[in-house]
Order: C-alpha cells, then sequence, then structure tokens
C-alpha cells in the first residue's frame, strides 16, 4: 500500500467533489483535509456548502470552523496548518484526503510558495482606500495573466498584485511557483459537462436560499463588513438587496453569473496541470472513481 501518497480532489465548484470525499474517506479509510478558503470561518454554514456536524464526527474534517469572520487568512497559513494536519493524519494510521477547489492554497501546498516580497502596510493602505474596478483594470495592465486567474471582485488578491508589482516592479506572474512537488500525491480533477455544470450550480443556489443563506449573509454584512470573509462569492451578491438597493432576482442572477466564472477560472488554474487526472463525472460513476483510486492506492 503506497502509505507514503496521499490524495487530492479538486475540480469546479460544484462539481461533486464534497460528496465523492466522503464515499472515499468511509472505502479507505481516510481523513479530510478541506482546501477551501471560506470553510475555515465560523458560522458560515449554508454559502460555502459545509458538511454538517454530524457527518464530521464520522469523518474527521481539517482546517474547518477554525477562525473567526473577522480574522484574515492567507495562503502562507493555510500551508502551514495543511502541513500539520498532514503529519497527524499519517501518524494515525489514516490516508490524508485534501479537498477543495482554492487554486492558490493547492498550488502553494503541494509545490511550494513562491519568494515574493513582503507586504508592504503604507502602499497596501494606500490601495484599498481605491474602488475595486479601477484596482482591477490597473492589475490587467500591469499583470493581464495574472489577472485572469482571480476574480474581477477579490480585492485581497487584486491589491495583492499590485502591491508586489510597485515593490519590485516585476508581475505576479514572473514569480514562478516551483516545478516539483513537496509532496507524492494522487491527484484528480474532477468535471462535468458545462451544461450539467451549470445546472447544478443554479440547484445549489436555489437550495441555498431555501436553507437561509440570507440570514447568514445578512450577519456577515453587519458582524463582519470590511473582512476577507464577507468578499466571498455567495455571499457578497446578496448584500446589495439585504440593503433594499435591488431585487432578490438580481442578486441571484449576479450570484450565478459569478459562480460560473468561477468555474472557468478553476479550469484555467489546473488546465496545464501535469500530476492531475482529468474525471468526467458526467461520464464516470463515483463507483468506478473509487475503484480506480483504491487500485491506484494499492488497497
Amino acid at each position: 500500500m503506497m502509505l507514503n501518497k496521499f490524495i487530492v480532489l479538486t475540480g469546479p465548484t460544484a462539481v461533486g467533489k464534497t460528496d465523492f470525499s466522503l464515499f472515499l474517506a468511509e472505502r479507505i479509510g481516510g481523513e479530510i483535509i478541506s482546501a477551501d478558503s471560506m470553510q475555515v470561518y465560523k458560522k458560515l454554514d449554508i454559502g460555502t456548502d459545509k458538511v454538517c456536524v454530524q457527518i464530521r464526527k464520522r469523518i474527521p474534517h481539517h482546517l474547518i470552523d477554525i477562525l473567526d469572520p473577522r480574522e484574515n487568512f492567507s495562503s502562507v497559513d493555510f500551508v502551514k496548518l495543511a502541513d500539520e494536519a498532514l503529519k497527524k493524519i499519517r501518524k494515525r494510521g489514516k490516508i490524508p484526503i485534501v479537498v477543495g477547489g482554492t487554486s492558490f492554497y493547492l498550488k502553494f501546498f503541494l509545490y511550494g510558495i513562491p519568494k515574493t516580497p513582503p507586504a508592504s502596510p503604507e502602499l497596501r493602505e494606500e490601495l484599498l482606500k481605491r474602488n475595486t474596478q479601477e484596482l482591477f483594470e490597473l492589475l490587467k495592465k500591469i499583470d493581464p495573466e495574472y489577472a485572469r486567474k482571480i476574480s474581477p471582485s477579490d480585492k485581497k488578491r487584486i491589491v495583492r498584485g499590485i502591491e508586489i508589482y510597485e515593490l519590485t516592479g516585476k508581475p505576479v506572474s514572473s514569480f514562478k511557483i516551483p516545478e516539483k512537488p513537496r509532496y507524492e500525491f494522487l491527484g484528480y480533477f474532477l468535471f462535468r459537462n458545462r451544461d450539467e455544470i451549470y445546472k447544478r450550480i443554479d440547484d445549489r443556489i436555489m437550495r441555498q436560499l431555501k436553507l437561509g443563506v440570507l440570514g447568514e449573509a445578512e450577519w456577515l454584512m453587519e458582524y463582519a463588513p470590511n473582512s476577507t470573509a464577507s468578499q466571498a462569492i455567495g455571499y457578497k451578491e446578496y448584500f446589495n438587496y439585504l440593503r433594499g438597493l435591488e431585487s432578490l432576482e438580481t442578486a441571484v442572477k449576479r450570484l450565478k453569473k459569478r459562480t460560473r466564472e468561477l468555474a472557468k477560472r478553476q479550469f484555467t488554474w489546473f488546465r496545464k496541470e501535469p500530476n492531475f487526472k482529468w474525471v468526467n463525472l458526467s461520464e464516470v460513476s463515483y463507483k468506478t472513481l473509487l475503484d480506480t483510486i483504491t487500485k491506484e492506492l494499492g488497497i
């Protein structure tokens, strides 16, 4: 059995990574490390599609519900905590399963963090005062490659990209992620046919509304309005509706559009990734994929 390796499951949002990871964890005796930038925050359950507490008692999950929404959490923080979780899981004789679609987290965890300059508090403070759209237009001019990989509303990463350029005269995309992996792993990029992905996105958004995501969004808007958490797709799109500035229909339409754009970016991130096998879940059943992975693990 390949005890030195672990499993990485990624893919576009709403593809079914979480559902499949639960089946896999039960099949191989695994524990799950979440690579989702928003599931780290407490009380944000519905909008992040977080696994319920009852399931987490049965199948251990790591890096979920570890921060207050007012706290910041970076890719560097994720790598440190994921490294620690990996060691603890292996020490228990279990198989780690890293699951999530936050591309920066996965890339840095698997390959290492590029040697970019430390933050400049003064420069960052000045940039944060400016409009997000204006900043994104500037980023597209100085680093179009990096701009294509992030959301036009992700002010945190937009500011960091401009900050690095101002400090070094070089675009973020010139600071390459190391090519050699830090770990041995079995990586799988799960996807579905486009029409099916879009339908799953739409269905999830409507299900979240029925479950009460608007309550979470209102609480987040009031509790941590200027936080990283408040920028999460699935919450910020409802803020104008909650303020009485637009209809719920308009907010939902925007959310569907942005979630589809996120799925496209996640495809872009991994299209050139050589260490992941692509699996079309529109054509391959969970059972077939389970059999494939267990065979590759030597179980």
